[in-house]
C-alpha cells in the first residue's frame, strides 16, 4: 500500500482509487490472515471514503458551475437538467 493510514486525507482521487482496487483484489485472492485482512478493510474503508469525498467535490463544483451558467442564460435549462438527473438515478435503485 503506498500511503500510511496517516496521510489517507492528503492523496488524490486516482491513488485513493488505484490503491482501492489492489486492497480488494488482495481480499478476494485470500491467503492472508485474519488480522491481515481485517487491516485490508479498514484501509479499504478509509480510501472509499477518501473516494466518495473527492466525488462529493467533483459534484458540487460542476453543480456550481451549471447554477452559474443557468444563472447567466436567466434561469432556462436548470429544472430540465435536474429531472434528466433524477430520472437516471431513480432507474439505479
Amino acid at each position: 500500500m503506498t500511503a500510511t493510514n496517516g496521510s489517507i486525507g492528503a492523496i488524490g482521487y486516482e491513488q485513493a482509487r488505484d490503491e482501492l482496487i489492489e486492497v480488494v483484489r488482495r481480499l478476494e485472492a485470500g491467503g492472508t490472515t485474519l488480522e491481515e485482512s481485517l487491516a485490508l478493510w479498514e484501509r479499504g474503508e478509509e480510501l472509499a471514503k477518501v473516494c466518495r469525498r473527492w466525488l462529493d467535490g467533483a459534484r458540487a463544483r460542476l453543480d456550481a458551475a451549471l447554477a452559474e451558467r443557468d444563472a447567466d442564460a436567466g434561469g432556462t435549462g436548470t429544472a430540465a437538467h435536474r429531472g434528466a438527473g433524477e430520472d437516471e438515478e431513480s432507474d439505479e435503485g
